[in-house]
């Protein structure tokens, strides 16, 4: 049986089983093996945009002997997959707005599908942020710690077509199956704290005190705290600008904290 990394394993733990997972960008193809080999999945298409990368999971795929069980296709994103075709779609290993691009690119294919695993690899407040506004619901999350770097993963489907999240009547927001306006009114109070919180550290892990999220909290918040007083010690110039940002992530840190002990900002 294939071993993944514990990176991967997060996603394939979030896609669950399924009848067809399509792997949007597939690299060397781990995910749609280690699915449809142990029996998560029926059918995958592995999806990659360089041919290179397509070759490597086409060996591994004859390797486990699942070339009649998955295909691999060359496609830029979602552009070779068709609605429905897929009822889970993995977008895994790249930046947060290049998966906001192939979304909105292949929009139609992505709210057709019954779920989404999503692991962005940067950018993630303002990824979560595009999924919130977008009219994504956030259905699960998790988050792994591997080679002193954290991943967060992402579960999600589309609820509703895109409105304006300004217009709390009409908002699009939804977490682990609440109602879309309740949901945005809590993460989106009135000095937008709450909201920013979430789309940074993620509501769920939030909301079920991760442990990763956590060791990641307290790790930024040293850092973070040793980036401030070096700055103020050494500043040779202006580092007021600075410094209230520095003062601004590490209040949001805090506030995420509370969440594990509600006493850190009495």
């Amino acid at each position: 049986m294939l071993q993944l990394s514990k990176r991967l394993q997060s996603v394939a733990d979030l896609v669950g089983e399924c009848s067809t997972i399509a792997d949007v960008g597939t690299d060397h193809g781990y995910i749609p093996v280690y699915l449809v080999a142990g029996g998560k999945a029926k059918k995958a298409i592995a999806m990659d945009i360089n041919a290179g990368p397509l070759s490597r999971a086409e060996t591994h795929i004859l390797q486990y002997g699942l070339r009649k069980e998955i295909e691999t296709r060359l496609s830029d994103g979602c552009r070779a997959l068709k609605p429905k075709e897929a009822d889970v779609i993995v977008i895994a290993g790249m930046g947060g707005a290049l998966m906001r691009r192939i979304l909105m690119q292949g929009e139609e294919i992505a709210r057709a599908a019954k779920k989404l695993v999503l692991q962005p690899q940067s950018e993630v407040a303002a990824f979560r942020e595009f999924l919130f506004t977008e009219g994504y619901q956030i259905t699960e999350e998790d988050m792994v710690l591997e080679e002193d770097k954290y991943y967060p993963v992402i579960a999600a489907k589309s609820v509703k077509k895109k409105t304006d999240v300004s217009d709390t009547e009409e908002t699009n927001t939804a977490v682990a199956g609440r109602d879309a306006k309740a949901c945005w009114k809590e993460w989106n109070r009135e000095d937008a704290a709450e909201s920013r919180v979430a789309c940074k550290f993620g509501p769920l892990l939030l909301e079920r005190r991760h442990p990763v999220l956590k060791q990641y909290l307290l790790r930024q918040q040293n850092q973070k705290q040793k980036i401030l007083k070096n700055l103020q010690k050494n500043a040779r110039q202006d580092v007021t600008r600075r410094t209230e940002e520095l003062l601004e992530e590490l209040k949001d840190i805090e506030r995420a904290l509370t969440y594990y002990d509600p006493d850190i900002l009495c």
